[in-house]
């Protein structure tokens, strides 16, 4: 048809609107996206906002296994068989997130190489993060893990300047995210803030003394 044009494929476009397969949804601090056990056909894509990633236990112990941000995707399990939610996502503060059926989902990474590129380059990424977690569990003490999370959580490393951590972030959700007691966590973050590592002012800032401490295993940053 004349004066049509082909608008090439824009992968973040594509994830911000509303389209067959694709709904727009928003959830308030506390919400839950997911349960665990839930049935899972549906994958999701943060645009704004933060959530929490928590498992629980035969025996009812629970576990934050993650904190997710805008960028990330979630609940992809179902596209490698899945059947049901492997754990519980809540919303730590105002959420807006990109629904995706299985269907739509597969769809998109047939059709748009884009997509595929976006997708892949996101699950590296997580699979990368994954394998530095497991090393990080079994070489590093408690006080150089809470280091090394909260550089993780400032998004030191990225592109722009480190966030301030959202105090949504509780010492409690810190400790269980690195195996740990929240009086320990309590103990190593007072002593952060007098060594100047960090800052606190109800949301906690980093300062890039913290990443050198933990790249040079400075002595302030002990093995238990």
């Amino acid at each position: 048809m004349a004066g049509r044009t082909n608008r090439p494929f824009d992968p973040k476009d594509f994830l911000a609107n509303v389209g067959e397969g694709k709904t727009i949804l928003e959830f308030g601090k506390g919400d839950v996206i997911f349960s665990q056990g839930d049935e899972a056909n549906t994958i999701f894509y943060i645009q704004k906002g933060r959530l929490k990633v928590v498992v629980v236990s035969e025996q009812g112990k629970e576990a934050v296994v993650g904190i997710l941000e805008p960028g990330h995707f979630f609940g992809e399990g179902c596209m490698n068989g899945h059947s049901l939610r492997i754990a519980t996502t809540t919303a730590m503060e105002t959420c807006l997130i990109t629904a995706i059926t299985k269907p739509a989902m597969l769809a998109a990474l047939h059709d748009q190489p884009k997509f595929s590129e976006l997708f892949m380059s996101y699950l590296l990424t997580r699979n990368s993060r994954i394998e530095e977690d497991l090393i990080d569990q079994l070489f590093n003490s408690s006080e150089k893990r809470l280091a090394r999370l909260l550089l993780l959580l400032a998004n030191f490393g990225k592109e722009g300047n480190p966030q301030l951590i959202s105090p949504n972030i509780s010492q409690e959700t810190l400790a269980e995210m690195i195996g740990t007691t929240r009086s320990r966590v309590s103990f190593f973050m007072n002593k952060f803030r007098k060594l100047g590592l960090i800052n606190y002012n109800g949301k906690i800032e980093v300062n890039s003394s913290l990443l050198n401490a933990v790249l040079y295993d400075k002595p302030e940053i002990q093995r238990d």
